[in-house]
């Protein structure tokens, strides 16, 4: 009997011991620091949106989740087309990313990087703020992140080395670094010029030595990098995509974390997101456009093409259009298509 009770005592303790080293767990399992992966750090408006969510989070919770932003992609060696799979492993705990780097693995996401969709910024939130966003969410929730906001990166223009680019004749033949996403690649051949893809790291070296004549991305770029210096001296405003960005936790962190403090996370993404949105179109919403007038004070010739010019790159792209309207799923292509032409102006 005595040694009966003895080992009822002793599974008794055991219990008691595991019942409060699980409390103990759940009480751990807060990390001290949790990383969070961009492409761009701040003074850009992408690097300002990891900056305002991480002080916002940290701000909110007390300092229970601390978050350290790796801009450049430094956690996966700088290949942005990796971070989605990346943020699924675990390897990244958060992410503002973008809608481009993260469509090889979201087909979806293509959407966004259809040739002239989104005509304008009321465009862009008819999408991402009404059902197609609210789809896009429901996809990336299946593919294995949870997103919570969004921001953008901006319209994406043109720049080169060579001459102003007022029609796509001007393309032919134009070396243009493009990103890791194929369909960039087809509107480049499309319009006869010779996309090469490359990370932003290989593409400024490319552009300077003249390896590349050209690359495009959104103008706040253009100032902060000094692209004039890697002999960018012409500019066309077309406004042929633009690259919505995502607010997204690892789903094993976000598990790991209380509901209330999964709340904060959440709004402080969604607060962050509009934030950013705004200063991502300082200087271009304005009818003078400011950030126009200072690259032309960079002693670069700026092109803004007449409706006529930008329908003659609409035309040329439209195979490109059709075909990946199969790839992006043709019922949400019509859905966006529908969303835009509803939109409030």
């Amino acid at each position: 009997m005595k040694f009966r009770r003895t080992l009822l005592g002793l599974a008794a303790a055991a219990t008691a011991l595991g019942m409060f080293s699980t409390g103990a767990m759940a009480q751990a399992a807060y990390k001290p620091e949790y990383k969070m992966s961009l492409v761009l750090g701040p003074p850009t408006p992408w690097g300002q949106a990891g900056k305002i969510w991480a002080d916002l989070v940290k701000e909110r919770t007390q300092g229970r989740i601390n978050i350290k932003l790796y801009p450049g992609v430094s956690l996966i060696q700088g290949d942005q087309t990796r971070e989605f799979s990346a943020l699924r492993q675990g390897v990244i705990d958060m992410a503002v990313g973008s809608t481009i780097n993260w469509s090889p693995q979201v087909k979806q996401l293509n959407l966004f990087s259809m040739p002239f969709l989104m005509p304008d910024y009321a465009a862009i939130d008819a999408l991402t703020q009404g059902e197609v966003g609210k789809d896009m969410f429901k996809t990336l929730d299946k593919a294995g992140v949870v997103p919570l906001a969004w921001g953008e990166n901006g319209y994406r223009e043109i720049t080169n080395s060579k001459k102003p680019i007022k029609s796509p004749a001007d393309l032919k033949g134009m070396k243009i670094r493009v990103v890791g996403s194929p369909i960039y690649s087809d509107m480049f051949t499309a319009l006869g010029a010779n996309p090469t893809q490359m990370s932003w790291a290989d593409a400024q070296p490319a552009l300077a030595s003249g390896a590349v004549d050209g690359q495009e991305n959104p103008l706040f770029l253009f100032t902060v990098l000094k692209m004039h210096t890697v002999g960018q001296k012409f500019v066309t405003t077309w406004g042929y995509v633009a690259d919505p960005l995502v607010f997204v936790v690892n789903k094993e962190i976000w598990a790991s974390w209380t509901p209330a403090d999964q709340a904060i996370v959440r709004q402080a993404a969604v607060d962050a997101g509009k934030q950013e949105i705004a200063l991502a179109r300082k200087g271009l919403v304005e009818a003078d456009k400011p950030v126009l007038k200072d690259i032309a004070a960079m002693g670069v010739t700026v092109t803004q093409l007449t409706p006529d010019e930008r329908e003659a790159f609409v035309k040329a792209t439209r195979p490109v259009y059709d075909k990946w309207k199969s790839t992006v799923g043709a019922d949400l292509v019509a859905k966006a298509e529908k969303a835009i032409a509803a939109r409030q102006k």
